[in-house]
């Protein structure tokens, strides 16, 4: 059976269509605000976080260690993607992907090592820049 041009296809089902579904959804509405509960209790305004009741403010100040902590989860989960993609693929890449592969992990692991020689992952202690208050010849050190 030939399939009739775009033009002459009747609109009628999805006129129905969108009719249906316009009144299921005014349906819906109308019976929760006709048989829904109607209460105005002190409670009712109040914040709600899974059944405990909000203290304090919620501008609350992070630290940015929890911030670098999740760009590290970012770079790191993102390399694991790529490395399932190259692992799915590996026999149609050969040696050119292999060394490729290798390229990729060692400059992240280079720039893990930098980040670890820089202090980045050092939570417990704090670090003092040269100039700053520690003796290292800056003009508060003297």
């Amino acid at each position: 059976m030939p399939v009739p041009p775009i033009d002459t296809q009747p609109l009628w089902p999805l006129v129905v269509y969108f009719v249906a579904t316009v009144a299921i959804v005014a349906a819906m509405i109308g019976f929760s605000f006709v048989l829904g509960q109607r209460h105005r209790e002190r409670a009712t305004d109040e914040p709600y976080e899974s059944g405990i009741a909000a203290t304090g403010t919620a501008r609350v100040r992070f630290d940015i260690k929890f911030y670098l902590v999740a760009v590290f989860f970012l770079i790191f989960d993102l390399e694991a993607v790529f490395l399932y993609a190259w692992a799915v693929a590996v026999r149609e890449t050969g040696w050119a992907g292999y060394i490729e592969v290798l390229v990729f992990t060692g400059v992240l692991a280079a720039a893990l090592v930098y980040l670890w020689r820089l202090g980045a992952l050092d939570w417990g202690r704090q670090h003092l820049t040269r100039g700053h208050g520690d003796g290292g010849g800056g003009p508060r050190g003297k």
